[in-house]
Order: structure tokens, then sequence, then C-alpha cells
């Protein structure tokens, strides 16, 4: 079963070097894979229920896409668990006047069936039929992974970006970025909780902002570390997402974004923390080349330690591609 979108990438979809969003192709991603996983999920008799986003795995921006081009997405459900559906999808650009086509993306997402009549509540999902028998043994394997890198991302839900006053150039006070946003209908499935790919849109946007404070110059997402939905946003709820540069090597930059929502209709909820991840871009020369990228200066204690953190992500990174790269014996 697969589901296919496709559309042309206006001038209000990019930056203003006519380079689409990350962002942009994030949300067309998740809604193919909600359209795919809500149908596989209510394809047998019993409760309706909508499929929401619980998690998307790292991924890479190919090559960018520009404004003129069309995006087509397919989406395909490779594994199901008890109460989860893994969707994969492909993103090709294709360029209308010369026929040309690109693999832009390919990502996979997490996504749990929703009753209904109580959004709380979590079905079961019907069984997907493999093609070939280690189809359902591979996809356990990457289930039992991502369901313990989510166990352990919730460690960080304590932490929040303050505003440092006057803060020196190439810190991470100097670069770092907060976006208030009220949740309103038009973000929300029919049911009043936020699409993962507004959030993810929004997400890509701060930290868009962010690389550009830092570097001053036209930047692009190179790739999404794993996304986390801890929790739903409602409608109605301001959620507010900060980002803050954690790390940066010669040629790239990484930000980690994090996502709060305060429902302020509801006395009896607190702010929580909805989703988190760490977003890398990188510096673009008016003719589409990588530049150089002024240092991260780490300040406090806490900085230097997420620093050292991020530098171990992108050297496991560099070498997982290395190793990728190297010829098979």
């Amino acid at each position: 079963v697969a589901s296919l979108l496709g559309r042309i990438m206006r001038p209000d979809d990019a930056n203003v070097a006519g380079n689409v969003h990350g962002g942009t192709i994030l949300k067309m991603i998740e809604e193919a894979g909600a359209i795919i996983s809500t149908r596989h999920c209510n394809s047998q008799d019993g409760e309706r229920c909508v499929a929401a986003l619980a998690r998307v795995e790292r991924t890479d921006f190919l090559s960018p896409m520009c404004i003129g081009e069309v995006a087509h997405v397919s989406a395909e459900i490779t594994y199901t668990s008890k109460h989860s559906v893994e969707v994969q999808v492909n993103v090709m650009s294709e360029n209308i006047l010369t026929g040309n086509k690109k693999l832009t993306n390919k990502a996979t997402l997490w996504y749990v069936p929703l009753s209904l009549k109580n959004v709380d509540k979590v079905l079961e999902v019907p069984p997907v039929v493999y093609s070939r028998q280690e189809q359902e043994e591979e996809g356990r394997k990457r289930y039992e992974a991502q369901k313990l890198e989510r166990m352990e991302t919730k460690w960080r839900n304590g932490d929040i970006v303050q505003p440092v006053p006057n803060p020196e150039p190439n810190t991470v006070s100097y670069s770092q970025s907060s976006l208030i946003h009220l949740v309103g209908p038009s973000d929300c499935t029919l049911h009043g909780f936020v699409h993962g790919g507004v959030t993810m849109k929004l997400m890509d946007e701060v930290a868009g902002i962010v690389a550009a404070r830092h570097c001053k110059t036209n930047i692009v997402t190179a790739s999404v570390d794993a996304i986390n939905f801890h929790d739903k946003i409602r409608k109605g709820c301001v959620i507010t997402i900060s980002g803050r540069m954690t790390f940066t090597s010669n040629k790239s930059m990484e930000i980690e974004v994090l996502v709060d929502a305060d429902p302020v209709v509801d006395n009896s909820q607190k702010r929580y923390r909805a989703a988190s991840a760490f977003f890398t871009y990188v510096s673009l020369s008016q003719e589409g080349k990588s530049l150089p990228v002024p240092q991260l200066l780490p300040e406090t204690e806490d900085e230097k330690k997420r620093f050292e953190e991020g530098k171990g992500r992108y050297l496991q990174m560099k070498a997982k591609r290395q190793g990728q790269a190297d010829p098979q014996p």
C-alpha cells in the first residue's frame, strides 16, 4: 500500500535564495505518513481512530529543492507493532522544464492510532502483510531501537533556554531564538490536537533563524536527528519553540530545538515539554557551494558539555557515512 502526494514549490515555501525550507518538506513527509497510517489503522471493523506522529528517525536532505520544482512524496508501511506503525517516506524533486528527477529525502516515521472517542486511548494496529519473511524481524529490531532511544530523550525534559542580555557574537546566547505560537484550528486535526508536520515546520523555522543569526549567510537544512514527540499539543495551547546552537564543525552547525506547550485555557495542566530534536544546517555561497562556519564559543559548563555531546554525534555520523561510502570487500 502506498500513499502519494505531489505539489509545485512556490515562493512562500522557500528562503530568499530560492531554496525550499526543510520544514516545508518535513510537513509534506508527515502529511503522507499520516494519510497512509490512518488509512491502515481504520482498515478493519472496530473503533475509528486517527494516527498521531510519535517519532521521526534521522532524515538527511540529500539535495536542495528549489522554487518551481515539483515535490513527489511517496509513503509505504514497512512494519506494525501492537500499537504503532512504521512508515517509510521518499521525496523526489522534479524539474518540470527538463524532466530531471532527484531523490532529496528518505525518512522513517512512527505513528500511534488514537481513538476518535477518546484521544488519550491508544488502539491496536491491524497487522501488515510482509512480502518476505525477514521484513518483520528487521522491523522489530528498528522498533526496539527507537523505543529505547525515545526513553533516553526523556531526561532532557527539564532543560529550558534562558535569554542573556548583551551577548557576544558567536556565543550560544547571541544566536539563540524563540518563537511563540498560539495553536489555532488550522494547525490541528479534526480532533483538536496539532499535526506533527505543523510542529516540525515551526521547529525548522526557529533552527533556521539560529543558524542565520550565527553565520549571517544563506543557510539550508542538511539533516534532522530523531524528532521525538513526548506529548500531544491541543488546540488553544500556547507553544514556545526554542532553539540554541550546540555544536559547530568547520562546515556545519547543530541546533537543539525544544517545544514547550502551555495549556492557557486549562488551569489543571502545567507547562510541559512536547517535542525535541537536533537540526543540522550548512552555510551556502550564492553559487550554492558550502562555506566555512564561524566557530561556536561555548561559555558556561552546560554549553561546553552540550558542545562535546554534539561533537560526539557529529563524529559518529561522519564515521557512519564514511563506512557506507567505502567499497564493500
